[in-house]
């Protein structure tokens, strides 16, 4: 079983979770011999989240709270409050996870907030650009590594700049393995395009 926890945050960008959260909830797309996914909105406290588009969620469980081994998904949204204090836990976490051989996943606001732990120093990532993490993290040692795509997976690590989510999301998924294949590639390609001909070979090929 795989445990998956997206981290709610004060101001968390909504939209850029919007697809994995949905698609990992209503498994939906899921193929038939998919691992189970055990999901956790988790935070630094029991209090409700007010999100960026005002949206007001409880969380399931604590950072504490959260499970550490190889096959632990931790997902990092945007947001405006990534300097708080109260996030120092989940950052801690996120060393953990990656040293387990855990995966996290960081967009926008969350890749400064790894930037500043050293996370991003010596493996392949992506942000909203280059100039952005050394303006908000001096210390920032990865420059050879930034890669300018809207997502990038590398390892255990999948980053995403504030336009990668829908990339993003397809990445997160295909290290999931919970789609097949073809059903992966339609489904990006429809929220990609918009095609009528994808939405309707994703509906054929929906749990298969």
């Amino acid at each position: 079983m795989r445990k998956v926890y997206i981290y709610l945050l004060n101001t968390t960008a909504d939209w850029e979770i919007g697809h994995i959260c949905a698609e990992l909830n209503s498994r939906r797309f899921f193929k038939k011999d998919a691992e189970e996914i055990n999901l956790k909105y988790v935070s630094a406290s029991k209090e409700t989240v007010r999100t960026m588009g005002g949206l007001t969620v409880t969380p399931d469980c604590l950072v504490d709270d959260i499970s550490i081994d190889e096959k632990t998904v931790l997902i990092l949204p945007g947001a405006d409050t990534w300097n708080d204090e109260s996030n120092s836990k989940v950052l801690e976490k996120s060393v953990e996870i990656l040293n387990a051989n855990g995966t996290v996943c960081a967009i926008c606001g969350a890749t400064v907030a790894l930037a500043k732990k050293g996370l991003l120093d010596h493996q392949p990532h992506t942000s909203n650009g280059k100039g952005f993490l050394e303006m908000f993290v001096p210390e920032y040692k990865g420059t050879e590594f930034y890669v300018d795509s809207p997502a990038v997976a590398d390892k255990n690590l999948i980053t995403a700049g504030a336009t990668g989510s829908l990339l993003w999301t397809k990445l997160i998924i295909e290290r999931l393995n919970v789609f097949s294949e073809e059903s992966l590639e339609t489904w990006y390609n429809y929220f990609k395009t918009g095609k009528a001909e994808y939405f309707f070979a994703l509906m054929q090929q929906a749990g298969r």
